[in-house]
């Protein structure tokens, strides 16, 4: 009797342990596979990383190359531009492979890597060569020093080029313009109510919703609302702004916090100063140096 209850406990401990075990190895092999897709993403984004910035680089080197192109005739033969142009065939070609993938690809992207190496060997050797040769066909000193001022200005403006398109990228990425939607005109009476008589109004107000974008950088907004009448003629004087390089008068400004979430119900006011005559209105709206916004309103006595 004793035996066989031993027999059966140990065969329960058994069982148990085998449960243990089992159980064990479900959650060990639950979180490899989650650490598994972990570095999988990880490393996708790395490899998105790599591809962006590879690219920006292959931006600042065909830059630099746009500057010598027109010192072409200095070389003996065009066997280093011949060289650039099929290196730079197969950069774009991996740019746009990679770009149709969705699954970036790590063979690619050293493929790339090694490309664009070489684009800045011939480059490199391009350039050394352009500068020998011009060097022997100076025979003054001070053309010499006024070819080495030269290319120090466009390795300057090279820079300045990579720069400005690290901040265009950054830009095309991040910012977009400020939407509006649902503009309306109406005139309105002295205690603020609706007035079908245009000639009668008091006050103007245009109203219009904002929706969400996340593309658009978040913070304080200032839109500028232009009111044209029937005649041609901007309405009120709301101070300037600038736009497309020139200042720009307005009729009425408004500022508004933008979070990247939908604005409803955003009134402009102008207050009427003048009879108004019936016809066409003409409502513009700017914001971020955009023109985000033109309706047109008939208006009638």
């Amino acid at each position: 009797m004793e035996n066989g209850k031993k027999s059966n406990l140990t065969l329960v401990l058994i069982v148990i342990l085998a449960v243990i075990i089992l159980a064990g190895g479900i959650a060990f092999f639950t979180q490899n596979k989650k650490m598994e897709k972990a570095l999988a993403q990880n490393e996708q984004l790395q490899l998105a990383n790599d591809q962006l910035t590879l690219s920006n680089e292959y931006q600042a080197l065909n830059n630099e190359f746009a500057q010598y192109e027109n010192q072409t005739r200095l070389l003996a033969n065009d066997s280093l531009v011949e060289k650039y142009a099929a290196a730079r065939a197969k950069v774009e070609k991996l740019l746009q492979e990679l770009k149709n993938e969705k699954t970036k690809n790590a063979k690619r992207i050293k493929q790339l890597q090694d490309e664009v190496a070489t684009l800045k060997g011939i480059l490199r050797h391009y350039v050394e060569q352009i500068d020998s040769l011009a060097k022997e066909n100076q025979g003054l000193r001070s053309e010499n020093e006024n070819i080495k001022d030269k290319n120090r200005q466009l390795t300057k403006r090279v820079d300045d080029f990579a720069r400005d398109n690290a901040e265009l990228t950054e830009r095309m990425v991040l910012a977009e313009k400020l939407n509006v939607t649902g503009v309306t005109m109406q005139a309105l009476k002295a205690n603020g109510k609706i007035e079908k008589n245009i000639t009668k109004a008091r006050q103007i107000v245009v109203t219009f919703s904002i929706p969400q974008n996340n593309s658009t950088p978040v913070g304080e907004k200032e839109i500028y609302m232009r009111l044209i009448s029937p005649e041609g003629d901007l309405l009120g004087n709301g101070g300037i702004f600038n736009f497309e390089g020139q200042q720009v008068k307005c009729t009425s400004r408004k500022s508004i916090e933008y979070a990247g979430e939908e604005i409803g119900g955003i009134k402009i006011y102008w207050d009427v100063n003048a009879t108004l005559n019936p016809g066409t209105y003409t409502v513009e709206l700017f914001c971020d140096n955009y023109r985000i916004a033109s309706r047109h309103f008939e208006m009638r006595k």
